[in-house]
């Protein structure tokens, strides 16, 4: 006598494994790719965001000194059909956060940032041998 397993769940897995194969993209499976780039004078860090606007950007300094961008963008896509139903649905949600730590050597007053051609750009300059020095003091040991 051979034992027959059935398998009363083979429709959700049926359509799992026609939409799990690469047919339709998980939109949020990695972070945005970041690059950074060192100039003579400055820091530019470019941030991959297609479809992104800068409303859905926040850029700031945080009590560590450290440089942190956040991104975070919810859309649904309305579907109104009376003769229709749902098989599989996902709502579009993206959430990052990176934070880059920042060296010594920054003007952090002067930290820009803009959003270009689905690129956000931020702008980090470095102060001058001469600024550096300001900053510097000598501590009097007692």
């Amino acid at each position: 006598m051979t034992l027959i397993r059935r398998n009363q769940n083979w429709l959700p897995s049926v359509f799992n494994d026609m939409f799990d194969n690469g047919w339709i993209t998980k939109t949020n499976a990695t972070a945005p790719a970041i690059n950074v780039v060192e100039h003579k004078d400055r820091f530019a860090v470019e941030v991959a965001a297609p479809g992104m606007a800068k409303e859905d950007f926040s850029v700031r300094i945080d009590e560590d000194k450290n440089l942190v961008i956040g991104m975070e963008k919810q859309s649904e896509d309305k579907f109104e059909d009376p003769e229709s139903r749902y098989l599989r649905r996902e709502f579009g949600y993206s959430k990052f956060m990176q934070t880059i730590v920042l060296p010594d050597n920054v003007d952090e007053q002067k930290i820009t940032a803009k959003m270009e051609n689905g690129v956000l750009h931020i702008n980090i300059p470095k102060l001058t041998d001469k600024e550096m020095k300001q900053t510097q003091r000598k501590i009097e040991i007692v």
